[in-house]
């Protein structure tokens, strides 16, 4: 396929260099003006898993942890629920477990 376009650019070395170079920008602004924006959607690196908020309630829209982050709700009534965090902010010593 290379060579095909390659036998196919016109106006010699100079303009098979300047055509391919054209071909090769024009594939990538396609790709990222439009491919890109289009299955942005489906990838994983806009998920976030953190949310917090601000000093004393809710972080202004758009901010870190704002409004417009949705957390789902617990899918099985003995999970807490998604503000809780389950483990200890201050210590990495767990909980003690009760032993025989």
């Amino acid at each position: 396929m290379y060579s095909w376009i390659w036998r196919h650019l016109p106006f010699g070395l100079p303009g098979r260099i300047i055509g391919s170079l054209l071909i090769v920008g024009s594939v990538a602004a396609l790709l990222w003006y439009q491919v890109f924006p289009d299955i942005e959607q489906y990838m994983p690196f806009t998920d976030g898993q953190i949310a917090g908020t601000a000093e004393g309630g809710e972080a202004p829209s758009g901010a870190p942890g704002g409004a417009d982050v949705v957390t789902p709700p617990s899918a099985s009534p003995g999970l807490p629920p998604p503000d809780v965090i389950p483990y200890s902010t201050v210590s990495n010593e767990p909980a003690p477990t009760a032993t025989r």
